[in-house]
């Protein structure tokens, strides 16, 4: 972010000189009703003051005019205070013009080539009042263009970063739910253990300790790596299969060899615990299915269980808090990213999650 501010700062700050540059061109040398003719310092002078008082006039309208009139919708206000600038700058020229007598000068030099410059009414020549008018109404112009795209580049800016924070908010808020709900869920099941075998629940104990510091310390960046996350996953369900009974099958498979890539951490596992959750039975034969398979950039997560709780029944309609996170969570990092499907088939009381990450 501060690499774009710096970039968008330097592109500004080059887009002024090479104006500025043009602008002298035009305004100090560019003059072809002087080809051939010696002029005195004097106009060059003159022109130097005007040149000044056109970058006077730039930056005043850029800085002061725009943001506090222009941009607040006060264009009446606005285009008057413009107006009363090329005013003044049109009469501090002519004042220029006296102090330094170019009029005379210029008519002198004129004289040694050829006939006097024509005089506009009054005597007075009316080039240099409309070039005057024009040049300034020009600079202003730019000043107000280049002024209003910063803005609005500015104000666009931030609000990429306004929502970008949001989201990181938002998504630090929804994993921070998710992994004391995973915390507490394992405890409940290991207390269960205990009051079987106490062996087995230390066993249990040791393995959440290590998954445990895989939640708290690994996953602290906005990704982990994919082998992480499968890893883990294999953890819990064999933390899992500690306090099962025989009648209940759990296939488990994943990609060997994998290719490593980013994923967001603690995103697999509510469709996994879902299906612990609510498609085990302690009386009745269970079948468990969570395959992870791979295909070149893609990742697909395919979980099926059977259905013993009728609560469990719609992926949506589930008030558990990691499932509702989580597909808040995919919403949000892998937006057009990410295709989530969900079997609800009442006829054999299979539930089933199709989930295909594109990486």
């Amino acid at each position: 972010m501060i690499l774009q501010r710096l970039k968008s700062s330097f592109g500004s700050i080059v887009i002024q000189i090479l104006i500025w540059i043009v602008l002298g061109n035009i305004l100090l040398f560019y003059q072809p009703f002087l080809r051939d003719i010696e002029v005195p310092y004097q106009f060059w002078m003159k022109q130097t003051v005007v040149f000044a008082m056109l970058i006077g006039a730039y930056y005043l309208n850029a800085y002061v005019l725009v943001p506090a009139f222009l941009l607040k919708k006060r264009n009446g206000i606005y285009f008057l205070l413009l107006t009363a600038i090329i005013i003044a700058i049109v009469f501090l020229t002519g004042f220029a013009d006296r102090f330094f007598n170019i009029r005379e000068l210029l008519e002198e030099a004129f004289h040694k080539h050829g006939p006097a410059i024509k005089k506009g009414p009054g005597g007075r020549r009316g080039y240099f009042d409309t070039f005057t008018i024009t040049i300034t109404s020009l600079v202003l112009g730019i000043s107000t263009s280049v002024a209003t795209v910063q803005s609005w580049q500015k104000n666009k800016t931030l609000q990429k970063e306004m929502e970008a924070d949001k989201i990181s908010s938002e998504l630090s808020f929804l994993k921070a739910q998710i992994n004391p709900h995973f915390f507490f869920n394992t405890l409940n099941n290991i207390y269960a253990l205990t009051l079987i075998n106490v062996e087995t629940s230390r066993t249990a104990l040791h393995q959440l300790s290590r998954m445990m510091r895989y939640v708290l310390y690994d996953t602290q960046n906005s990704t982990a790596l994919l082998s992480q996350e499968i890893a883990f996953i294999k953890d819990y369900i064999s933390l899992m299969q500690l306090r099962l009974t025989d009648k209940v099958t759990v296939d488990y498979t994943s990609p060997s060899p994998l290719k490593e890539h980013p994923v967001a951490p603690m995103l697999f596992l509510p469709f996994v615990e879902n299906a612990f959750k609510h498609g085990v039975s302690d009386t009745l034969p269970s079948t468990i299915k969570v395959h992870v398979t791979q295909d070149e950039n893609q990742v697909k997560l395919h979980v099926q269980n059977s259905i013993y709780k009728k609560q469990g029944a719609d992926l949506e309609d589930n008030k558990g808090i990691g499932l509702a996170n989580t597909i808040r969570r995919l919403d949000l990092l892998y937006p057009g990213k990410h295709i989530l499907e969900v079997d609800n088939n009442l006829e054999t009381n299979v539930y089933t999650v199709n989930l295909t990450l594109s990486l």
